[in-house]
């Protein structure tokens, strides 16, 4: 029997999900000319039903509605963290490629699964956060790679919130194994870290619970009290590959938000990049002869969740590597889990896996221009 023909023109989607990322996800994939949306599942197939009439795709319903559609090619999963590696097993064995939410999974034997079981089902495996192919971090990692600070040396970062319960409609499972602010936020910082500097080596940490349990604050269930059974609040240092070093604060406990913060110090000026949680923003410079932050660069957005998804379709019609590799989530995973380690036992922790940081994307790449 002779091998099925390779497929031409979009890229077809199935999103099992239909939680609050979702929105912003079909915003973006309905919109790029490159893919389309098939289906939509979900556990509660009412959920899948009203986002799929909310934007007009044609198919809705369980798990299934997805993993069974002959049309989709990309699953994109995003489920709760404790439910990431049984989704994404389950649409690797259906043949498709996956697009995870953050993290991977949650610990390394799971990463390890998925990226073993996409490569032996000759698929792809990809994983959030995609910011770093934004136009702002994008920018600023050309900044970093053309040597305009000099060497690079060290990172600062800092992301403290009060937490998410008094906004999010259902936010315990965002206090679960999986979550805390490590798990949910730090996967933007330590990504942009690793893009920028290389692979993480070792860590070493901090972390403590502020409160054994939270309430929450708006929506139907505002009132209801949940536990808390990660640390809401995780102070760690990293080293690099490459010799260079950060300091990085994950907090759910501060009365006073810092989202956003981070600033990477060269040899020759330090550099303020944009929110790595977001796809543009301003770069700021303050250079060793200088008196103050110069605007080096102000960035807008083309696209947000989903580009990394897009990226990934092209790159299966072009037959190359997609650059958000699940490799990358894997190695990220690894650095969260030997943070928590390092806490736990109180001593510096080794990394077992490595990765390469990608390539940045061509200077005119456009989401919204149709290539395939």
């Amino acid at each position: 029997m002779s091998a099925p023909a390779p497929r031409t023109g979009p890229v077809g989607i199935g999103i099992i999900g239909a939680g609050v990322i979702c929105g912003t996800y079909l915003e973006n994939l309905t919109s790029f000319p490159d893919v389309a949306v098939h289906a939509i599942g979900d556990l509660f197939p009412q959920a899948a039903r009203a986002r799929a009439e909310e934007h007009s795709v044609a198919v809705h319903g369980g798990i299934e509605a997805v993993l069974e559609h002959d049309d989709v090619e990309i699953v994109v999963n995003l489920t709760i963290p404790s439910a990431h590696v049984e989704v994404s097993s389950a649409a690797i064995a259906a043949g498709k490629h996956v697009w995870s939410e953050k993290p991977v999974a949650l610990d390394r034997d799971g990463g390890q699964q998925l990226i073993a079981a996409a490569q032996a089902g000759g698929v792809r495996l990809g994983c959030a956060p995609d910011t770093f192919l934004g136009t702002g971090l994008q920018t600023a990692l050309s900044v970093l790679r053309r040597g305009d600070i000099g060497t690079p040396l060290s990172a600062l970062t800092l992301m403290q919130s009060p937490g998410p319960e008094s906004w999010h409609p259902n936010p315990a499972f965002l206090f679960a194994p999986g979550a805390g602010p490590l798990f949910d936020v730090g996967p933007y910082y330590l990504t942009t870290l690793v893009q920028a500097f290389g692979p993480i080596t070792s860590v070493a940490a901090l972390a403590g619970t502020s409160r054994p349990q939270r309430t929450i604050g708006s929506g139907p269930k505002a009132g209801e009290v949940f536990d808390v059974t990660v640390p809401t609040h995780v102070s760690a240092i990293a080293q690099f590959a490459g010799g260079q070093s950060s300091q990085s604060i994950f907090s759910f406990d501060s009365p006073l938000p810092r989202h956003g913060f981070v600033e990477i110090t060269g040899t020759e000026a330090t550099l303020a990049l944009p929110d790595p949680n977001t796809f543009d923003g301003d770069l700021m410079v303050r250079r060793r002869t200088g008196q103050d932050w110069e605007l080096l660069a102000r960035t807008e957005a083309v696209s947000t969740r989903g580009t990394g998804v897009l990226e990934m379709a092209r790159a299966i019609r072009a037959g190359r590597e997609h650059r958000v590799q699940g490799a990358l989530a894997h190695h990220v995973l690894d650095a969260m889990v030997c943070i928590e380690q390092s806490a736990r036992e109180q001593e510096f922790v080794s990394l077992a896996s490595t990765v390469t940081p990608a390539e940045l994307l061509p200077q005119d790449w456009d989401p919204t221009t149709r290539t395939v």
